[in-house]
């Protein structure tokens, strides 16, 4: 249906609405803009202004959430995830439209007056600003003079800034070693890095499902923070880089000046190579725009106290005849097309503890699904006349015994230090796979919920051990797998 049909249809809704029929009608705009872009080559922009509408109407953070997710699940998302330069741009259009868009609200006055500090008084200023740093981003450009202090965007998500900014911030010291590296994004980053003294983790908030105008305000504290971090520091003397993060909504919003600013366009570019893991991707750019350093592994360092912890559980099991510790983890952060539904993860678990010598650590994951997931798997290796038993991270040194599966009540930095004392690790396309190849372990991907091929590979867990992709299509109706059989493939990949 058009953008007309959709408006009258949103007229009808807006003065008494429900829950239930703003998710449906949002929804079938986003995947109309969808069926035109790509089916269709026609940017309709009368969708995008709709969905701008319906998440900043109500006075309810709720029902404008429903839009809002709309907005950025169904249509950003897809448009992100294809690693395509022509995808790239459509996404910078859209992107200066909705900023525009916010820009004339009473919530996004500060918003609009920090774009016009920055001379940015206009969508096609803000498109032209982006598409220039687009098409230049990877030429040589080295600093006139070396950076007291290098701040580096968080990606968002953990996975992410594993993959990507653990990258930036070693190759940066290499080039800089006087340089301070200020890391900014979530708290939770301090777990994975607490143990890498060369980095400072600022923490700063982004709520990836909340408001729209919510979303485009947290640049509003991040440039703060950006404008605090500059305090008594020459012009030249700090550097911004930013791999293309949501906090700057992929570099369409400013937040220094351009001299200073260095901007990894992780998503489209014709002339990158197609097959390499976006770890490879970022040396690849860094050596371009820098010049030729050492490759570098993504890496995690979680802190030494919880190393110490884990350590003393894994060797208590080894003492007790484990000869192959694996650490495992189910969770997909509510993304569940990841996920195998049905008994997989039971059977595959079980299947494992059959193998002689195999003890299993098992993340029970956060929140009520995951935790029910969790426990699922504990009474089925129960029920198969294994040992089970589950605890928190401070118990795990307290366990007499050892075998079989232990649940585990984890945070991101306990996981981390679990799977380094670990032989190897099992799970689906998550933080915990990338987590698992920085620390060289032995790395097996249940990767689903795509059909993308240049996704699964730009986001394959890149390490100096092995690290394998298992390949389950749940997306096709009927789904193609039987779990049997996804179970089978690990196994073999294992045995290779």
């Amino acid at each position: 249906m058009r953008p007309s049909h959709y408006l009258s249809l949103w007229e009808q809704i807006k003065p008494d609405p429900s829950a239930g029929a703003l998710q449906n009608l949002a929804r079938r705009i986003g995947l109309s803009f969808i069926d035109r872009y790509f089916y269709s080559d026609q940017f309709e922009s009368g969708y995008i202004e709709l969905l701008c509408q319906m998440s900043t109407e109500f006075s309810d953070s709720e029902l404008n959430n429903i839009g809002a997710n709309a907005l950025f699940g169904i249509v950003i998302e897809q448009l992100c995830d294809d690693f395509e330069e022509l995808q790239t741009e459509t996404y910078n259009r859209l992107m200066c439209q909705v900023i525009t868009f916010l820009r004339a609200r009473p919530e996004c006055a500060e918003l609009d007056k920090k774009l016009s500090g920055f001379g940015l008084a206009s969508r096609e200023q803000l498109y032209d600003r982006i598409e220039s740093i687009r098409a230049n981003g990877d030429r040589r450009r080295l600093p006139a003079k070396a950076p007291a202090k290098i701040l580096l965007l968080s990606r968002v998500t953990i996975g992410a800034d594993v993959a990507i900014s653990s990258v930036f911030c070693q190759r940066l010291k290499q080039y800089f070693p006087a340089a301070e590296i200020v890391l900014i994004g979530s708290e939770k980053l301090e777990q994975v890095y607490a143990g890498n003294k060369d980095i400072k983790v600022q923490p700063l908030t982004y709520v990836r499902r909340s408001g729209l105008a919510e979303r485009l305000n947290s640049w509003i504290d991040l440039h703060n923070i950006i404008q605090q971090e500059q305090q008594g520091l020459e012009p030249g003397e700090m550097l911004l880089f930013d791999p293309d993060s949501r906090l700057s909504q992929l570099g369409v919003l400013p937040l220094i000046e351009s001299e200073y600013y260095y901007y990894f366009n992780s998503r489209g570019k014709d002339s990158y190579p197609k097959k390499i893991p976006i770890a490879e991707l970022a040396n690849l750019w860094l050596g371009n725009v820098l010049g030729p350093g050492n490759f570098c592994y993504p890496g995690v360092w979680p802190g030494k106290n919880l190393l110490d912890q884990s350590g003393v559980a894994a060797g208590q099991a080894r003492k007790q005849g484990a000869k192959n510790i694996i650490t495992m983890n189910f969770g997909v952060g509510g993304n569940h097309r990841k996920k195998i539904t049905g008994n997989f993860e039971s059977e595959l678990v079980v299947r494992l503890l059959q193998e002689p010598d195999t003890a299993i650590f098992l993340d029970l994951g956060f929140g009520e699904e995951e935790r029910t997931a969790s426990e699922n798997i504990l009474s089925a290796v129960k029920a198969a006349g294994l040992n089970a038993q589950q605890c928190s991270f401070e118990e795990i040194r307290q366990l007499q015994d050892y075998t079989g599966v232990i649940g585990v009540e984890c945070s991101v930095g306990e996981i981390a230090s679990l799977i380094a004392v670990s032989d190897e690790f099992i799970g689906y396309d998550s933080a915990c796979q990338h987590i698992s190849a920085a620390l060289g372990k032995r790395t097996y991907t249940v990767f689903a919920g795509t059909t993308n091929i240049r996704f699964i590979r730009r986001w394959t867990a890149c390490g100096p051990n092995v690290s394998e992709i298992i390949y389950v299509d749940t997306l096709t109706h009927p789904s193609q797998y039987d779990t049997a059989d996804i179970v089978a493939r690990l196994l073999d990949r294992r045995g290779l």
